[in-house]
């Protein structure tokens, strides 16, 4: 006896009627047509069974705090850090528990139960740190939640810093954080990398520095992380999340730097909605889009993923925890509209953000953890294109979400009764 059953599902892979059977928290099966009783059946003709969503860029300690104390009308990356400096000395333990748990539900229900979120270490306190360990522990069984020591203010720049990351660090904090670009000088700003580095080396973690997120094309902080990652034998174990001075880089530089990256192994995450609001707010025209050079990268081999970073926070007044509206810039921003492309960006906010996570046990395939979303869509594409409902999300084998098919009923004469949103359209070929 299954547990679960999930029949004539559609693959990322492009496989289709495939069932997946379910036993004891783990995939047991996948293949056509599986003759076996489940404890319970779903029928996934026409849907995509995948990979939870996974994202690799979050700042939960400011999530749905927008308008507290105020808004950011300039709509910079400054004045959202200056604006978050004003909320810090505000923040209590319990409200930022709260809001954060608020989150996680609308995380699940949209079947992301993977995430990275930077927490700001630049405070006495550490009430940010503390709170969404609390946090961590209290939504574990559904949500897989990694933090970053994030020194905000600048990890050699803010007064304390550096003693409280190794606090964070010690209080259970997973992954080691900075933001180089930020520091005084780009001296510092290197200076930042190679310590960070040598603590992660040190202590056995991971690091993901906020890097050269500015429309500068000199600063280019994202070379000495490839230098100090390969010189300390971290390859693999490094991400350099927003890297949007690349996009104003010159070519010939770039053709240096990107050899350097994938010769560290280095993750790029890329934060497509928030890189394409905030960059380019010191241009007039031509303006500047701002997003890192995401198919260049992966045409060399490099591992891109994408996050969503804010959601009603400081820096962003929109969002609901929908990865694939992160793809769905993407796809735009970066004219990512090939065929191969798209479902390149699905998988930026699947398969490619769980490795630069270093998520295990992650994937549709016999023996994984039987953790998976059923989406009213027939592809990878098709699910960017709608964003559509989840049906089911499932982890450890067990349905912790639920949602109805979009269909609209229509009072058109000589037209169909109702239609479809995951239907209507042709598919595509190639």
């Amino acid at each position: 006896m299954l547990d679960l059953l999930i029949r004539n599902a559609n693959l990322p892979d492009g496989r289709k009627g495939i069932d997946i059977a379910v036993r004891g928290g783990r995939i047991v099966d996948l293949a056509p047509a599986i003759e076996a009783d489940a404890a319970e059946a779903i029928d996934a003709t026409d849907c995509l069974a995948s990979p939870p969503f996974v994202d690799p860029h979050f700042h939960m300690d400011a999530t749905l705090s927008l308008g507290l104390p105020r808004l950011n009308r300039s709509g910079t990356l400054l004045e959202g850090i200056a604006l978050w400096g004003e909320l810090k000395p505000l923040l209590t333990h319990e409200a930022v528990i709260e809001r954060a748990m608020r989150y996680c539900d609308l995380a699940v229900s949209q079947g992301l139960l993977f995430i990275r979120s930077h927490v700001d270490v630049c405070d006495e306190r550490l009430l940010a740190v503390e709170a969404l360990l609390e946090v961590k522990k209290r939504v574990a069984p559904y949500i897989t939640l990694q933090l970053v020591a994030f020194p905000q203010d600048g990890y050699l720049r803010a007064p304390g810093a550096e003693q409280n990351l190794s606090r964070a660090l010690d209080l259970g904090v997973d992954v080691v954080g900075g933001i180089p670009h930020f520091e005084r000088t780009m001296a510092d700003g290197a200076e930042s990398v190679r310590r960070l580095c040598r603590i992660a080396a040190d202590r056995g973690l991971l690091v993901d520095l906020h890097c050269d997120e500015t429309d500068d094309p000199l600063s280019r902080h994202v070379e000495t992380l490839a230098e100090q990652t390969t010189l300390l034998g971290l390859q693999g174990r490094v991400a350099g999340s927003h890297l949007t001075s690349m996009h104003s880089m010159d070519n010939y530089y770039v053709s240096k730097l990107l050899p350097l990256m994938a010769e560290a192994r280095l993750h790029a995450i890329a934060n497509p909605l928030i890189n394409i609001c905030i960059q380019g707010r010191h241009d007039t025209y031509p303006k500047r889009r701002g997003l890192t050079r995401v198919p260049q990268m992966l045409e060399m081999g490099i591992n891109v993923a994408f996050g969503l970073d804010c959601v009603m926070d400081p820096w962003y007044s929109l969002g609901g925890a929908e990865p694939l509206d992160a793809a769905h810039m993407a796809v735009h921003v970066a004219q990512m509209t090939g065929i191969d492309a798209m479902t390149q960006c699905y998988g930026a906010v699947t398969a490619n953000a769980a490795a630069a996570m270093q998520i295990d046990d992650y994937g549709l395939a016999a023996g994984r953890a039987a953790n998976m979303v059923l989406l009213d869509a027939r592809d990878p594409i098709e699910a960017i294109r709608l964003r559509p409902p989840r049906l089911a999300v499932i982890r450890d084998g067990k349905v912790i979400a639920r949602s109805s098919r979009r269909t609209s009923d229509l009072a058109l004469p000589g037209r169909p009764a109702q239609v479809s949103a995951s239907a209507y359209a042709p598919r595509l070929a190639g």
